[in-house]
C-alpha cells in the first residue's frame, strides 16, 4: 500500500510537471530549449517531473513492478485536468474518458510485459544499433509530422520522443544491470536530450492529451522491444496484449478527436 501511495504522488508531480511544460511551449513558434530554459514555470515543471521521477523509484524499492507500474500510468488522468486548468477550461467527459481508455490499455500492457531475469548485457555494437534505430525511427515520425494535422503533428513528435525515451530507458538499464561502461554513460544524453527536444515541439502543437498519451504508449513499448530484440528478454505472448494495444490505440484516436487545440493565454 505504501508503494502504491508513492508512485500515484509520483504521477501526480510528473503530470503537473509535464502540463506545466506543455503550457509553455503550446503556442509558440519555435520552442527550443534555451528559449524554454528562461522560463521559470517550465523549469520548475522539469523540477516537478523529476521529483516524481524519483518517487517512482522510491516505490518501485518497496514494492513490486506490478502494483507501482499500473500507479505510473495514473499521471495521464491527473495531466488532462491540470493542463485544461492551466488553459483556463474544463476537460470535456469525452475527453476523460478516452483518457480513461489509453490509461487501462496501458495498465494491461505493463502488466503483461514478464519481467526479466539475470543481468542484461550490451556490447558497443548492440549500443550502436539501438541507437541508430532509435535514431532512423525518429526522424522518420517528425518528418511525417510535418504534413499531418495539429492533431496528428502532437501524436508523431510525441512518438518520436518516446521512441528516443525508450532506448535512453534500455541503455540505462544496460548501465545499471549490466555493468559500468563510460562510453555508454556518454552516449546516454543523446537520445534523452533529443526526446526532450521532440516533446517540446509535441507540446507547442497544441493537442496536449493526444502527445501526452503517445509518449505513454511509445516509451515503455520501445523499451520492450529493444529489451526483446537485443536483450533477448522475453515478450508477452496471446491475445491480450494486441488487445490492450489495440485499446489503446483507439483511446488515442478518440483523444484527437476530442482533445481542443491549446495554446498558452498569454501568448502573442
Amino acid at each position: 500500500m505504501l508503494a502504491a501511495a508513492i508512485a500515484l504522488v509520483g504521477s501526480l508531480f510528473f503530470a503537473l510537471g509535464a502540463a506545466l511544460q506543455q503550457f509553455e511551449a503550446a503556442g509558440t513558434a519555435n520552442p527550443g530549449l534555451l528559449a524554454l530554459l528562461r522560463r521559470p514555470r517550465w523549469l520548475i515543471g522539469g523540477a516537478s517531473i523529476l521529483t516524481g521521477g524519483g518517487l517512482h523509484i522510491v516505490a518501485l524499492g518497496l514494492g513490486p513492478l506490478t502494483v507501482v507500474q499500473p500507479m505510473g500510468v495514473a499521471s495521464l488522468l491527473f495531466a488532462l485536468p491540470i493542463a485544461a486548468t492551466l488553459h483556463g477550461r474544463r476537460p470535456s467527459r469525452a475527453e476523460l474518458g478516452a483518457a480513461g481508455v489509453v490509461a487501462a490499455g496501458l495498465i494491461i500492457l505493463v502488466l503483461l510485459v514478464p519481467e526479466s531475469d539475470g543481468p542484461t548485457h550490451l556490447g558497443p555494437q548492440g549500443v550502436l544499433t539501438l541507437l541508430g534505430v532509435a535514431g532512423i525511427a525518429a526522424v522518420l515520425l517528425w518528418a511525417g509530422s510535418k504534413a499531418a494535422s495539429p492533431a496528428g503533428r502532437s501524436a508523431l513528435l510525441a512518438t518520436s520522443s518516446g521512441v528516443l525515451y525508450g532506448a535512453t530507458a534500455t541503455l540505462m538499464r544496460v548501465l545499471v544491470d549490466g555493468g559500468w561502461n563510460w562510453w555508454y554513460l556518454l552516449a546516454l544524453p543523446v537520445p534523452a536530450l533529443l526526446a526532450l527536444m521532440m516533446l517540446q515541439r509535441a507540446y507547442a502543437a497544441g493537442h496536449f492529451g493526444v502527445s501526452f498519451a503517445s509518449l505513454q504508449i511509445a516509451d515503455p513499448l520501445t523499451a520492450v522491444a529493444f529489451g526483446a530484440l537485443l536483450l533477448g528478454e522475453p515478450l508477452p505472448t496471446g491475445i491480450a496484449p494486441f488487445a490492450a494495444a489495440a485499446l489503446t490505440a483507439a483511446g488515442t484516436v478518440a483523444l484527437a478527436r476530442t482533445s481542443p487545440l491549446e495554446a498558452r493565454i498569454d501568448a502573442a
